[in-house]
């Protein structure tokens, strides 16, 4: 699982104003509805996992929810997946890590088997180039579909999906949260003007909140992570805050967009010019084979026409050359 995007994510979504405008914005409004936002408890941790080998960072939030009458706590389990390629197991691998974050409930006795397990939402949050087309339940990965009387006992379990790439820049700008102006950033990242409009719907976005003063302090440093990510040729130690910042970064972001076109343009000039070169050196030994082959023509016409045994046609047709070529070359031989 690759790491270059997720540790800035995974410090966005340790701070409970994340969690909910992710779940408010982005997951469906039934679910939203029944949570009650004000007792998120974070739980992440690092849990093994044997069938990968692996050690995996999540973030598991708890959130206190309502419905008929009846008040449960439900872990919401994200897991950050950032990587160039779908992955076409995560429906096992999700079985995998939720079977182990149950397994360690049981192992702190948060719960017991007379308790019962906590209900849980698994999340998967991607935002890779491509589409995210892998199955969602792990039942889809089971093939041929078995007979009715065993689907019974085949495993279940579905993860709600978030693939930021799905997003239009208009169904984010109907979700008025900074965290849509965070995901808006990371869509628009590969063009420079897209970027510099993202960044400052983002500013008014952070402006716009009650919270903004932490909000600013939290997004300005993941921006920050992004940037480098990104190679941005900007002095980042500059900027500590999104919103009085935000002329200065406009301005740098703007002069980095001016460097890569400037740059862009000076390796379209060497290129150029290393295509020219090449162009004039295949001409030049085109020109020299064609030189050659005529003096080698007009050298072989004159032999002939020292043995006066052919007329000037007959030469012609025998070395290639014209016939007046042949004429200039008899006249110049007579004198």
């Amino acid at each position: 699982m690759a790491k270059h995007h997720d540790t800035g994510y995974k410090e966005l979504f340790s701070h409970p104003e994340f969690v909910q405008q992710l779940i408010e914005g982005f997951a469906p409004a039934e679910i939203a509805s029944l949570m009650d936002f004000t007792t998120l408890k974070n739980h992440s941790g690092n849990y093994i996992t044997p069938l990968f080998e692996e050690r995996f960072e999540d973030v598991v939030w708890s959130v206190q929810v309502h419905w008929q009458g009846v008040t449960e706590q439900l872990f919401l389990y994200l897991l950050i997946e950032f990587q160039s390629a779908v992955e076409p197991t995560m429906p096992l691998r999700m079985l995998h890590y939720v079977a182990c974050f149950y397994q360690h409930l049981l192992k702190t006795k948060v719960t017991s088997p007379a308790q019962g397990l906590p209900p849980i939402l698994p999340i998967v949050l991607y935002n890779g180039l491509e589409r995210w087309h892998a199955a969602e339940d792990i039942d889809e990965l089971v093939r041929p579909t078995p007979p009715l009387f065993l689907r019974a006992y085949q495993p279940h379990l579905r993860y709600y999906l978030i693939d930021e790439g799905r997003y239009t820049p208009e169904q984010l700008s109907a979700i008025n949260s900074p965290l849509s102006g965070v995901f808006e950033v990371e869509i628009a990242s590969g063009d420079r003007a897209s970027l510099q409009a993202a960044v400052d719907r983002l500013v008014r976005l952070i402006q716009a909140d009650p919270n903004k003063a932490r909000l600013d302090r939290l997004i300005t440093r993941w921006l920050k992570r992004h940037l480098q990510r990104l190679g941005a040729d900007i002095d980042l130690k500059q900027i500590n805050s999104l919103v009085e910042d935000k002329a200065m970064l406009a301005e740098n972001l703007q002069h980095w967009a001016e460097r890569e076109r400037l740059e862009g343009e000076r390796i379209g000039l060497q290129r150029g010019r290393q295509e020219g070169e090449r162009i004039g050196i295949q001409k030049g030994e085109r020109i020299g084979i064609q030189k050659g082959q005529l003096e080698k023509a007009q050298a072989t016409a004159r032999n002939l026409i020292a043995l006066g045994m052919l007329n000037d046609g007959q030469i012609a047709q025998a070395t290639g050359l014209s016939v007046a070529q042949v004429e200039a070359l008899r006249t110049d031989t007579q004198h």
